[in-house]
């Protein structure tokens, strides 16, 4: 397993829309793997293929405790299939916006449909945290970030406050 560079906004993979994948073969397989010892890593709890570069529709997602084992879930080819119409507001961050937070809208529960790391169908019904954090993996394999379910004004912050941050870093 290998840890992978994390890709920063405003880089214009993070826009593009992830391809599906044709089947798990060993490739996908040690993609998940890789993203998983990415994520941990990184302290996240969530991320997508496009944040590490690559346009395919994979995610990995853990939102264990603290003082819980750690509990990855691998999906290839997520998607919705059911959306509670009751929401949830949840502050969000992201890997690839990094130390920026803000308040997003999601349904509060929904149910996955996903290829999982040995290539067989599941369906899994998620809420809380786990229900917002594949929410937000799958916007980024249709190109859209946290910031977007934003307003024009907070997006603008957002962005500028990172822009400004990645300067200081560049120059420290």
């Amino acid at each position: 397993m290998a840890v992978l560079p994390i890709i920063i906004a405003p880089h214009p993979v993070l826009k593009q829309v992830a391809k599906p994948v044709p089947a798990v073969d060993q490739r996908i397989a040690r993609l998940m793997d890789d993203m998983v010892e990415t994520m941990y890593e990184a302290n996240g709890i969530g991320l997508a293929a496009p944040q590490v570069g690559i346009l395919d529709r994979v995610i990995v997602v853990d939102v264990h405790e603290k003082d819980e084992p750690p509990n990855p879930i691998r999906m290839a080819n997520p998607e919705v299939v059911w959306a509670s119409p009751d929401l949830a507001v949840c502050e969000e961050g992201c890997l690839s916006i990094p130390e920026q937070y803000a308040e997003v809208t999601r349904p509060s529960a929904v149910r996955v449909r996903y290829l999982d790391r040995e290539g067989q169908e599941r369906e899994l019904d998620a809420s809380g945290m786990l229900a917002t954090c594949i929410q937000h993996e799958i916007d980024h394999l249709n190109g859209v970030l946290f910031v977007d379910h934003l307003s024009m004004l907070k997006r603008g912050m957002i962005m500028r406050r990172l822009q400004k941050q990645q300067k200081q870093k560049a120059t420290a």
